[in-house]
């Protein structure tokens, strides 16, 4: 039986290493699908917000990229120990945002996320380049740099899930973060920042701005400092993102 009155759901956007409202102070209705009863009033995120978080994360990039890999695997490994510690709150919390059925988010959900995060926290130092065969006397090799800025943005279906198949390469790789979730299903999302936060991620390597995909999700994806967009979700919206 889940227990809502238990579980702390997140109301503000996560910046710079810090939950803030919005700009605007705008809000949107987060409610549990089951009932359609309201969980949470939550911090819209608008243009400002997400200016504010691009920004929070070009400044946290160059320290970032510099962190040896090891240290940034280091930290994806603690950060899927936690959400083993964490790890009935994070069920109850995905099941009430979601819908989905709590012996999903207990055997699928939650699991799969940790073992994402497991991966990438694995593979950041062994990332390398290689030595291209040339004519003699000619050396010839590529070394792989994190890019910058990472815009993503995150459906509904699998909120956390998609989090480590998003935040994991990217973070893995050296690149800062601002994250989009889906205005529908963003709790475990910010409470996964809340998490990363205590373990030790720097302030603006991940920023989480929910928000609607008009508003906040075009001006990320049109941002001049993202320098790439991840996105999950409909062959229209991945067209005008493409555009």
């Amino acid at each position: 039986m889940l227990d809502k009155k238990r579980i702390s759901f997140p109301s503000k956007l996560f910046i710079n290493g810090a939950f803030v409202d919005s700009e605007e102070g705008a809000s949107l209705e987060v409610v549990n699908p089951h009932d359609n009863s309201k969980l949470v009033d939550l911090s819209e995120g608008r243009a400002v917000d997400i200016d504010k978080a691009v920004t929070a994360a070009n400044a946290a990039f160059p320290a970032w990229a510099a962190t040896p890999a090891a240290e940034r695997g280091r930290l994806l490994l603690r950060l899927a120990d936690k959400l083993e510690d964490h790890f009935d709150e994070f069920t109850e919390l995905e099941a009430i945002d979601t819908g989905h059925p709590i012996r999903d988010t207990k055997f699928l959900d939650v699991p799969r996320t940790i073992a994402n995060f497991r991966f990438f926290g694995g593979v950041a130092d062994k990332i390398d380049g290689r030595q291209v065969p040339v004519d003699p006397g000619l050396l010839n090799y590529v070394t792989r740099e994190p890019i910058g800025v990472v815009g993503q943005i995150v459906p509904w279906n699998f909120p956390l899930m998609f989090c480590s198949w998003k935040l994991g390469p990217a973070l893995a790789a050296g690149n800062c973060v601002v994250m989009k979730p889906s205005e529908l299903v963003p709790l475990t999302t910010l409470r996964l920042a809340e998490v990363m936060n205590e373990i030790g991620f720097p302030a603006g390597v991940v920023n989480i701005v929910p928000g609607y995909g008009q508003t906040a999700g075009q001006h990320l994806a049109e941002h001049p400092d993202v320098q790439k967009i991840a996105f999950t979700g409909s062959t229209t919206t991945g067209k005008k993102i493409v555009a």
